[in-house]
């Protein structure tokens, strides 16, 4: 490591420690020691004891052991999914490379993506870690051309300068063709694959509303809708042609034809994760014929994976024996699920919380600022939160509970790693099923809180528009139920004075219930978000605030 001193000190940047997090310690989704094993909702915390502060966030990455022969592009690559790329350098010499985003929140989201499994690049492992340095000062150096000219082709295609097939163009949308809707070909069927590890993994490219898997000419296939047409360009970008376990399964993906998917049950052949109402249909096929025939013969949908020889058939949605797929490593190496051939089942390093669960663990919270019903209106942005405890000992901690596993999957995936009060949340499964209220008599000081009834869920109606607008964190917020006497100065005046900085703000030109508002940075905007959603406006109107994709 010492050797890179020599290098840095031409970038103009004055060298800090830049080592590997040590194991167990790191900044991700699943951080904690598994050696303590939690027997009641309060010890949660215990698993906290001993944890060290790990490095600080920062917009600029150190990777580590990356291969002699990756290219520049390669290597920006890993940051694409997450946000605009705006520096790089290169360190062959020393196997290491130090990418900068283009924000803090990019490179919060990539380091929590790639912390429980590691990312590969040419079948080989990189390792990625937050670097001391605030920002790459590259202007002076030799040998930078080709990372610059890989940095402005990708800019460039991003921005839509390069009239290329299958990248967004200028004006934010997609060229003709492509649609919210991925056919998906899994090859080389060696292990099962389930509509459940189709979701985990696809989900961390944007919200996945609906999935239906069915066979043809005897491959195992699926239909996956996101809610935005630009989430299935960059899963397909990332994942066409990795493999889902070593030399195995591997993914052929294209855009459908098909705009929108009909799912008439959810069962583990098909899910519409936006109705959570449908029958099961035992026995009855996943599509309707219309849908089936633009595949191929109406009947020949059947299950994904019937079990081969030594190897344990489909495993069933929700709840799969032995799997918790929450991470999956780089979406731009081999996907490297291990696999436990003699079961059939996945694991994956580092995991230790139960599948199915809907139980968070949101931990390094403010004593000081958070409550059960902070809690309860941010991680309501991801799911119907039905119950919270703040633990009575220690008040860092607490426990959150969804109304299943996939909104808890969801809230993980997206509130991990941001910044609440002035702490860095980590969030992740708990060891719990339930969380258990107070007993009668027994002092709690209000810590613990029951949601199940609450008028405030967002997700109870069936089909409401509400699964289709989940977005992460963001500095720009969507309000509605905005009273017609409401002002432009009334809005900004409410915001600021929750301590935020008002940046900018506009009324939705055909609805002015609607605006959108935007705020100093993502951790303002979380704080009001938590502050002000359902804030009574008057008139008998209650804003409702959620994050949005949109920028003004």
């Amino acid at each position: 490591m010492d050797g890179v001193v020599t290098d840095l000190i031409a970038v103009g940047l004055k060298r800090g420690s830049d080592e590997l997090l040590p194991s167990g310690i790191t900044y991700g989704p699943f951080t904690m020691s598994s050696s303590t094993p939690a027997t009641a909702n309060g010890n949660d915390s215990k698993k906290f004891k001993g944890d060290r502060s790990p490095c600080s966030p920062s917009r600029v990455l150190h990777l580590r052991k990356i291969p002699n022969d990756v290219t520049e592009a390669e290597v920006i690559s890993l940051g694409l999914p997450f946000g605009k790329v705006t520096n790089l350098l290169m360190l062959k010499g020393k196997s290491q490379a130090f990418l900068e985003m283009a924000s803090e929140e990019a490179a919060v989201t990539m380091v929590n993506y790639y912390t429980p499994v590691t990312p590969h690049l040419r079948s080989q492992p990189v390792y990625i870690q937050y670097s001391n340095h605030r920002e790459l000062k590259t202007d002076n150096l030799p040998n930078q051309a080709r990372a610059q000219a890989a940095l402005q082709a990708v800019n460039a295609v991003q921005s839509g300068g390069l009239a290329l097939a299958g990248v967004p163009t200028a004006d934010g949308g997609l060229p003709p063709g492509q649609s919210s809707v991925l056919r998906i070909i899994v090859e080389n069927l060696f292990y099962p694959v389930t509509l459940e590890v189709l979701y985990q993994i696809f989900s961390k490219f944007g919200t996945v509303l609906k999935i239906i898997t069915f066979t043809k000419n005897n491959q195992f296939q699926a239909l996956l809708q996101y809610s935005d047409p630009v989430n299935a360009h960059y899963a397909k970008m990332a994942l066409d042609g990795q493999n889902i376990y070593n030399a195995c399964c591997t993914l052929r993906i294209d855009f459908s034809k098909l705009t929108s998917l009909n799912v008439k049950y959810n069962n583990d052949k098909s899910r519409d994760f936006t109705r959570l109402d449908l029958p099961s249909g035992d026995g009855q096929p996943s599509i309707d014929p219309t849908m089936a025939a633009a595949f191929g013969t109406p009947g020949i949908i059947s299950s994904p994976y019937a079990g081969a020889a030594g190897f344990a058939p489909a495993i069933g949605f929700p709840q799969a024996a032995g799997l918790s797929v929450s991470a999956v490593p780089s979406a731009l190496g081999p996907l490297a699920i291990t696999t436990s051939a003699m079961t059939g089942r996945l694991a994956i390093p580092g995991v230790t919380g139960i599948p199915g669960n809907s139980v968070l663990l949101v931990s390094n919270l403010n004593p000081d600022a958070i409550t059960p019903d902070g809690l309860f209106i941010l991680f309501g942005v991801y799911g119907d939160v039905h119950r919270v405890k703040i633990m009575f000992n220690k008040k860092e901690n607490a426990l959150v509970q969804m109304a299943d596993a996939t909104q808890s999957q969801l809230a993980m995936n997206h509130l991990n790693g941001q910044k609440l009060y002035g702490k860095v949340l980590r969030v992740t499964l708990s060891k719990h099923q339930t969380v258990q209220l107070p007993r009668e008599g027994q002092e709690d000081q209000g810590l613990t809180k029951d949601y199940s009834n609450s008028p405030l869920h967002r997700f109870k109606k069936p089909g409401s528009k509400n699964f289709q607008n989940i977005f992460p964190p963001s500095a720009t917020l969507h309000l509605s139920n905005i009273p017609p006497s409401i002002t432009v100065e009334d809005l900004k005046s409410l915001f600021g004075n929750t301590g935020c900085n008002v940046k900018n703000f506009k009324f939705f030109p055909k609805d002015r219930k609607m605006a959108l508002i935007q705020l100093g940075s993502v951790e303002e905007a979380i704080q009001a978000l938590i502050e002000l959603h359902n804030h009574n406006l008057g008139e008998n109107h209650h804003l409702r605030v959620s994050f949005s994709k949109s920028t003004i």
